[in-house]
């Protein structure tokens, strides 16, 4: 199978650029820049993780998605959820969520990615999602791929599907695969801010220093927090 890989430079996207390259002819690796408050940095990490691949990269301006979104990841007037995230508390995962949602993101990003896709012949379009997560973003579930599917059945000519290595796993699961892989975690950025560092603050952050933890792993970044 040829693939295309939706690129973000997280830890979930990040990893499955690694199982694209292990079990597909990978083609292209894609990195949206909707307007994100992370975006230089998610493109530049995401950049230095293919030319350590040699995997070709192309970013993709959403610049439009800023005139709907409403989010605190593209809006800098509204507070990104840090000190008050809960990730072992369903019911204030769900509300902090509401802060970071960005309207049919996913819905843009895999439709986008699907018309790339079908253009240079690639059957697998491959996203970086996660069963933690899926609980608080149902466009990150299982479910939502496969309602997709079933959709570009019909609106791409070659029939893309999205092929997802990590939909059932955490993100404690997803670092030891990542190990087996030998990933660079130093090359994954798991943050909401575009700062020097990493926060380690934000809901992404802790879900990625929780799991690294759990496995022994510490990436540079992750040895300066308090």
């Amino acid at each position: 199978m040829r693939s295309v890989v939706l690129l973000s430079a997280g830890l979930d996207s990040s990893l499955n650029m690694l199982e694209a390259m292990q079990n597909s002819k990978l083609l292209l690796a894609l990195t949206f820049n909707y307007g994100q408050r992370a975006s230089k940095k998610e493109i530049q990490f995401a950049a230095q993780l293919c030319q350590s691949h040699s995997v070709k990269h192309q970013i993709v301006e959403l610049d439009w998605m800023r005139d709907f979104s409403g989010s605190a990841l593209m809006d800098r007037k509204l507070k990104i959820p840090t000190h008050e995230v809960r990730i072992d508390d369903l019911v204030t995962s769900q509300q902090t969520a509401k802060s970071v949602w960005v309207p049919n993101r996913n819905g843009i990003l895999l439709n986008i990615a699907a018309g790339f896709a079908e253009s240079i012949g690639a059957e697998w379009i491959i996203p970086g999602f996660n069963s933690e997560e899926a609980a608080t973003f149902a466009d990150n579930s299982n479910a939502y791929l496969e309602s997709l599917n079933d959709a570009f059945g019909y609106s791409t000519a070659n029939h893309v599907k999205i092929k997802c290595f990590t939909t059932q796993m955490n993100k404690s699961e997803i670092i030891k695969r990542g190990l087996e892989l030998k990933m660079d975690f130093d090359l994954v950025w798991p943050c909401y801010f575009d700062g020097d560092l990493p926060c380690g603050e934000c809901e992404s952050c802790q879900r990625f220093v929780r799991a690294a933890r759990a496995n022994q792993v510490e990436t540079k970044w992750m040895k300066k927090l308090k």
